[in-house]
């Protein structure tokens, strides 16, 4: 999911990379502090240049262009870095640099995100490894080994790495195995592995902070995944008693489209509301009430009572003309909950470039009880995959979720038209996500 941006915004930033670390550090830089307990408070964050020139370059996206959002490593190319995509290094010396210039300390944000038949549930699975083919091993030697060595360079000891391991992981797990992907995932046992082993691999570094990824509501939220979910996070991690686990928190919606908050309706309100065809059965509506009430039942699964979540927020806004201003007063369970709901989708599992999607509340620390941030972890504006059948030129296929005019069950993809491969900027999205950005810019 990195920007793939072209020569000429290149060119603009390409200054960048060529200032050597050692031009704003004297002699040996200091070791990070003790691990404090959240991250993300008394810190800058940290800005990724190439996404911000991309952002700038819209109307009206000067407005959010200082904002930080991730770095996402979904390819062992973005790695060492490619001739459109910097690299691993460029981004930590990049954010050496602005942290030399504040007084507080600087946290950046990195997502591993190339499991084995990575995402193994969607209807085309891309990564660079397979079970069927080595791919635990070449996981742990070619990618998550690599990433650590580059972490763990005295260089960037200063920092705050927040690595985000493995998003959406944990469907592949929970689900039935629909595809034949998920059934060798789960025969195998390959991802409790590779993400145990990354998990440990980083927390060995001292001043990385590890967020294990607990999916979202849509998946975890159901009261058949719940405890399931929360239980197979503590396997993983070794988590018992509250005793301490490589693993500092957690982070949900990673790259989703949950609303935050579902101001006009709740599952609290009675058993139709939770038998409507949008709710399904869930316990949960939103991101904010299940992240809260999931981080009580991880606690109960063993983990300590310091364990915080981070909620991607980039694009779960759902402005606009659209966004209802007060709760349905019909009868009909399907039609009040259709009319007061905020997240527009067809379906909470509608996952691609969703059409009506807008910027959610802005990166911030502490934003309500157990939950150690609000973070834009996917970068707005960059496309979740093609439209149509292009393949990009690292291999990335097209999903058939990401066709505007495919319908998965009767229930249509919620798709953008004219969306570019994954990973490449999409500028029709971002003006929609300016547009309706909730709260308002």
């Amino acid at each position: 999911m990195a920007v793939r941006l072209g020569a000429r915004l290149m060119a603009m930033v390409a200054a960048m990379i060529l200032v050597p670390v050692t031009a704003v550090l004297t002699g040996t830089p200091a070791a990070a502090d003790t691990r404090v307990d959240n991250p993300y408070v008394a810190a800058e964050r940290y800005v990724d240049p190439w996404w911000s020139a991309s952002a700038a370059t819209e109307p009206g996206g000067a407005a959010v262009a200082d904002q930080p959002t991730g770095v996402w490593l979904d390819r062992l190319s973005l790695i060492e870095g490619t001739a459109s995509s910097p690299g691993l290094r460029a981004h930590l010396n990049e954010a050496v640099l602005q942290d030399a210039f504040g007084p507080a300390p600087l946290t950046i944000q990195i997502v591993l995100d190339d499991l084995p038949d990575r995402n193994c549930t969607h209807l085309v699975s891309n990564g660079d490894f397979s079970v069927t083919s080595d791919g635990l091993n070449r996981y742990r030697t070619e990618y998550v080994d690599p990433i650590a060595e580059i972490l763990a360079d005295p260089a960037y000891q200063r920092l705050r790495i927040v690595a985000i391991v493995e998003p959406d992981f944990l469907p592949g797990l929970l689900l039935p195995a629909a595809t034949s992907r998920c059934a060798a995932v789960q025969a195998s046992g390959a991802y409790p592995a590779a993400v145990r082993y990354a998990m440990t691999r980083l927390h060995a570094i001292p001043n990385v902070y590890v967020y294990l990824d607990a999916s979202e509501h849509g998946v975890a939220g159901h009261p058949d995944n719940f405890g399931r979910a929360a239980d197979l996070l503590a396997s993983i991690a070794g988590a018992s008693g509250g005793a301490p686990t490589p693993v500092h928190g957690f982070t949900v919606n990673v790259a989703g489209y949950g609303a935050l908050v579902e101001p006009y309706y709740n599952t609290h309100m009675g058993l139709p509301v939770k038998s409507s065809r949008w709710v399904a059965g869930n316990d949960y509506v939103d991101e904010l009430s299940f992240a809260q009430a999931f981080r009580q039942r991880l606690i109960a699964a063993g983990f300590g009572s310091g364990i915080g979540m981070v909620i991607d927020t980039s694009r779960s806004g759902w402005g606009g003309p659209y966004r209802p201003v007060r709760g349905s007063t019909s009868g009909d369970v399907n039609r009040f909950v259709d009319e007061s709901r905020t997240d527009r989708r067809y379906s909470v599992g509608d996952w691609c470039n969703q059409a009506g999607a807008g910027l959610g509340a802005r990166p911030t620390a502490i934003p309500a009880a157990g939950i150690d941030a609000y973070a834009w972890i996917k970068p707005p504006g960059v496309s979740d995959g093609s439209s149509v059948n292009v393949t990009s030129p690292d291999g990335i296929r097209p999903d058939p979720m990401c066709d505007p005019t495919y319908t998965q069950a009767t229930v249509p993809s919620g798709a953008l038209p004219y969306a570019p491969p994954a990973g490449e900027w999409f500028g029709a999205q971002f003006q929609q996500l300016l547009a309706n950005a909730y709260p308002p810019l």
